[in-house]
């Protein structure tokens, strides 16, 4: 049996931003990804965060309905967002949004001590959970 390898250059990120007063007070990642079982694209949810200082004021929401609306702008024909089992809040804030439950995501995680930037970008400490 042969191993080939393939490069994907067709998926990319858009990255959308919210700021205030030259401040970026939050973002989400939107992953269009391609495969060989669909012939549009589908979209992943990565890293939507808030400044604390700006959350409680729909920014979330706000961030998600942008995304949404730029997977579909995109072709995608679904999109997926995750999040942690024990944050039962966001599986709500997901589900107000229209996502349903549809499955389990699995991690591996391969740097034990993965470092994270703070909005200002400096390094952060975060742990892995």
């Amino acid at each position: 049996m042969e191993i080939v390898k393939s490069i994907d250059r067709q998926s990319y990120a858009v990255k959308i931003s919210l700021e205030e007063g030259g401040q970026v007070v939050g973002w989400v990642f939107l992953y269009i990804k391609f495969q060989d079982r669909h012939i549009e694209p589908y979209g992943y949810l990565e890293n939507l965060f808030v400044e604390p200082a700006f959350q409680k004021r729909g920014l979330g929401t706000r961030l998600i309905n942008l995304a949404i609306a730029e997977a579909k702008e995109r072709g995608c024909y679904k999109i997926i967002g995750t999040s942690k089992h024990h944050k039962i809040d966001v599986h709500r804030w997901y589900e107000k949004h229209g996502f349903k439950k549809y499955g389990y995501a699995f991690r591996l995680d391969l740097i034990e001590d993965s470092r994270t930037m703070t909005s200002d970008g400096e390094e952060a400490w975060t742990e892995l959970v």
